[in-house]
């Protein structure tokens, strides 16, 4: 299924979080923290400016991010889970 954000909103995927600590303690799934890293899959055209201008989005398809624990909202499509948000909740690309 091929799903277009609309606006300055992003199709953020979760990179999978670590299911053991570096000392090789298993974390059982109630006290796992979700991620708050993922991978960009789909964005939108752009943020709308007053004046009728498109700005285009400074994030692209395949870029690796961080963003906000309790941002975005968290959407299943195809059996896998997924998270949107605005590009304002993103806070830096990885790697770039």
């Amino acid at each position: 299924m091929k799903v277009t954000p609309l606006h300055d909103r992003v199709l953020i995927k979760r990179v999978g979080s670590s299911e053991t600590t570096p000392g090789g303690i298993i974390i059982p799934d109630a006290a796992q923290e979700k991620p708050q890293e993922g991978v960009v899959v789909a964005v939108g055209n752009g943020r709308v400016l007053d004046d009728g201008s498109v700005r285009p989005l400074n994030v692209k398809p395949k870029d690796k991010i961080l963003f906000g624990q309790y941002g975005g909202a968290e959407i299943g499509l195809g059996g896998d889970d997924y998270l949107i948000l605005k590009e304002d909740e993103i806070l830096a690309i990885i790697g770039k």
